[in-house]
């Protein structure tokens, strides 16, 4: 399978979400590029001030027009002054772009007349071709027979205690398997090395919770069987491309924008955030042996989601 390679091209790190002088900086150097279009990905509102503050300078010297890509709009975990520094930021954009109905949702509660386009997230394909699932196994030093993947960075809301207590149900029903959690986290692991201890499921849950480099991703990937988001809230996810460029099943919960993009019995399974649903729909995967299956309908079913696509759509609100 062909693999677009990483586009290389002259870049400056200016930007420091947290020191104002560099907001300044970062303005000046946009409007002496003088773009056409300055796109922004959004999906905290801890980068609205830098954000909003480089428009507004920029927009004092120049008229490109302004897109944002909104992975989230409303956070997943809510703090004080959210919807305030979201505003600050939103009220200077011309454009979005969403990629969850949920998000369109949310954008269209803060902003009903918004100049927007939907368009589902594309296919990652930057992390390289797949390798043959025993070399991937092997580098990882896994000899586990059945491999379930927890795979991004690990937040409460994305549910890996109902997967860890899944687990639990799952050692006297299924055989010769590994649960790998691999991603960065976002809090103290203790929460999670305590629940595995007092779970007693060390021997079945490998736990990387650590920066993960581009280059090991499609180690990763290609080592599972089946990669598991039981995430208790969610709008879209950018886990559930990379296992599509892969070509791996997913079994996902059924909040915000993920049964979009995960048709139910296809290409894996969407069910409950429930450690019940989980440890069910775990245990059908692999008494009803759809690996394959569901591996030939994501080679299907993914050529819908395109970059050019998305580019398509970018040139087409700017230059409406």
């Amino acid at each position: 399978e062909e693999v677009s390679q990483p586009l290389l091209f002259p870049n400056k790190s200016l930007l420091s979400s947290i020191n104002p002088w560099s907001w300044s900086q970062t303005g000046r150097a946009i409007a002496e590029f003088d773009p056409d279009v300055l796109i922004f990905k959004y999906w905290l509102p801890f980068f609205a001030p830098a954000f909003g503050r480089i428009v507004r300078y920029v927009k004092r010297r120049i008229t490109p027009q302004t897109l944002v890509i909104c992975d989230n709009i409303i956070p997943h975990e809510k703090r004080p002054f959210d919807l305030q520094l979201t505003r600050y930021f939103f009220n200077v954009v011309d454009h979005f772009i969403v990629m969850s109905k949920a998000v369109e949702k949310d954008l269209l509660t803060l902003y009903p007349q918004a100049s927007y386009r939907y368009i589902p997230h594309p296919i990652y394909n930057l992390f390289g071709t797949p390798l043959k699932q025993k070399v991937a196994r092997e580098r990882l030093g896994i000899k586990n027979e059945k491999v379930i993947l927890f795979f991004g960075l690990i937040r409460a809301y994305k549910g890996l205690d109902i997967l860890l207590k899944a687990t639990a149900e799952l050692k006297s029903r299924l055989e010769d398997f590994t649960i790998i959690v691999a991603g960065e986290r976002y809090e103290n692991s203790s929460v999670y090395t305590s629940l595995v201890s007092s779970l007693d499921v060390a021997d079945v849950c490998d736990l990387r919770m650590h920066f993960i480099p581009d280059e090991e991703v499609k180690t990763y990937f290609s080592a599972a069987d089946v990669v598991v988001l039981p995430y208790k809230s969610a709008t879209q996810s950018g886990i559930v491309p990379i296992a599509y460029h892969f070509n791996c099943p997913v079994i996902v919960s059924n909040v915000g924008g993920l049964p979009e993009i995960v048709p139910h019995g296809k290409v894996g399974y969407v069910v409950r955030p429930s450690v019940e649903d989980f440890r069910d729909a775990i245990l059908r995967f692999f008494s009803e042996e759809r690996t394959e299956s569901f591996r030939e309908e994501i080679k299907r079913y993914k050529k819908r989601f395109s970059w050019e696509a998305m580019v398509s759509t970018i040139e087409d609100i700017v230059q409406q």
